[in-house]
């Protein structure tokens, strides 16, 4: 399918968004406390269990993702769980926001704790417990296969936490934002968890007040940015154009943004204050293998 800008009104992606500017239609925004729960495999017939999706599945602009399944935000009440579910044709992340609980993977049982980032495999049953007080709250990620994924994924449960994984600067975004690199794919030598197939980078990044994501834009590869921590202003603009297109963002805003778009980031921190924090994700795009890097 050619993008084509998707110019026309009802194909706009920003027709479900909350931003009012006239940018590029390039990217979807979601605010995670307006999105409402839906049904979904993980809470069909679950205890305590509620999904809000963001992106993919679930969302009414679904098709607007082609190498994202699904981004969503999953919460298990004190005392619940889960369904459990297996995909084929998907690797699946977990981010876990807030809590306590217990991710099942097939026979192995993982407790699990804020911070914490798994790989899922394909086709592997898993499902989320909560035998905690508190809520446990953690971000959904799926991505989708194709049927030769390069390259292979991980055929076991990977786990790590951010507290493990130090902050480095990368030359090519400044000296004001440091990142902790935490999954690639299975050939990475740089990341945390070398895990993945379809799902390029998970990374974390770290602004010094008034500190800058150098924009820039990912030939390649569609992108989620999820603001953990903080505000600012979020670049999403037309591309290769260099339009920035600055939007005001805060905690708890999701913004998926298509191949070329051009994205970056402004720390709306102020000096000696509390540091913003955004977790980010890039899956590659679904290229007809003559066209994939």
């Amino acid at each position: 399918m050619r993008w084509n800008l998707l110019c026309s009104a009802g194909m706009a992606l920003l027709g479900a968004s909350s931003v009012t500017s006239a940018a590029d239609p390039t990217f979807l925004k979601r605010t995670s406390a307006a999105v409402s729960p839906q049904p979904d495999d993980l809470t069909r017939e679950a205890k305590g269990a509620s999904y809000r999706p963001l992106f993919g599945a679930g969302d009414p602009q679904a098709k607007s993702l082609k190498s994202i399944a699904r981004y969503g935000e999953l919460t298990i009440e004190a005392g619940g769980s889960s369904a459990a579910v297996s995909y084929p044709a998907e690797e699946q992340i977990y981010f876990i926001l807030s809590g306590h609980g217990t991710v099942i993977c097939g026979d192995t049982s993982t407790p699990v704790t804020a911070n914490d980032f798994l790989y899922l495999p394909p086709g592997s049953r898993h499902s989320v417990s909560n035998n905690s007080a508190s809520s446990l709250r953690l971000l959904v990620m799926g991505f989708r296969l194709p049927k030769a994924p390069f390259p292979p994924p991980s055929p076991r449960l990977m786990i790590a936490n951010t507290s493990d994984v130090p902050l480095q600067e990368l030359a090519s975004h400044g000296p004001t934002t440091k990142f902790k690199l935490l999954m690639g794919t299975t050939e990475s030598k740089r990341d945390k968890l070398p895990a993945a197939s379809q799902m390029a980078s998970l990374f974390l990044m770290d602004f010094a007040p008034g500190g800058t994501n150098i924009p820039h834009h990912h030939e390649m590869e569609e992108e989620i940015y999820f603001v953990l921590k903080g505000s600012g202003e979020m670049v999403a603009g037309g591309g290769m154009d260099g339009n920035e297109g600055r939007h005001p963002t805060k905690q708890g805003d999701a913004w998926f943004l298509r191949l070329n778009t051009t994205v970056g980031f402004y720390s709306g921190a102020r000096p000696g204050g509390e540091h913003d924090q955004i977790l980010a994700v890039r899956s590659t795009f679904p290229f007809p293998p003559a066209r994939r890097p």
